[in-house]
């Protein structure tokens, strides 16, 4: 777990195993769970060609972004200026079907789950 004060940016990484990040046949997304409450899509990404491709939540618009690294084998989130809203557990998963939002569509592994950021004061 790690405690993250308001207006502060935190980071996650996801390490990928098992296949490569680039692959056109998967796509990369970032999900929370907050205490008490459903599963929220926060991001995707995904390569087609050399180029990496992302799109986000209209909850977090403006305030994530991902990225990928293919050498390293790892797909990582950031989110600016934290606030109490973004107390979650966060989670990465690899959908079968690049460009699929969570959870529509295709088939889902979730890697993460074990990250809690608190928000607090």
């Amino acid at each position: 777990p790690g405690l993250v004060k308001p207006s502060q940016t935190f980071s996650l990484t996801c390490a990928v195993t098992g296949s490569s990040i680039s692959s056109a046949n998967y796509g990369w997304s970032w999900i929370r769970q907050p205490p008490g409450k459903g599963l929220e899509w926060l991001g995707r990404g995904y390569y087609s060609g050399s180029s990496w491709n992302r799109n986000y939540g209209s909850s977090v618009q403006g305030q994530i972004s991902t990225r990928a690294d293919s050498s390293k084998k790892q797909f990582s989130l950031q989110l600016r200026s934290a606030t109490s809203e973004d107390t979650a557990v966060y989670y990465c998963a690899r959908g079968t079907v690049k460009g699929v939002d969570w959870p529509t569509g295709g088939t889902w592994n979730v890697w993460v789950t074990e990250t809690i950021l608190e928000a607090g004061a």
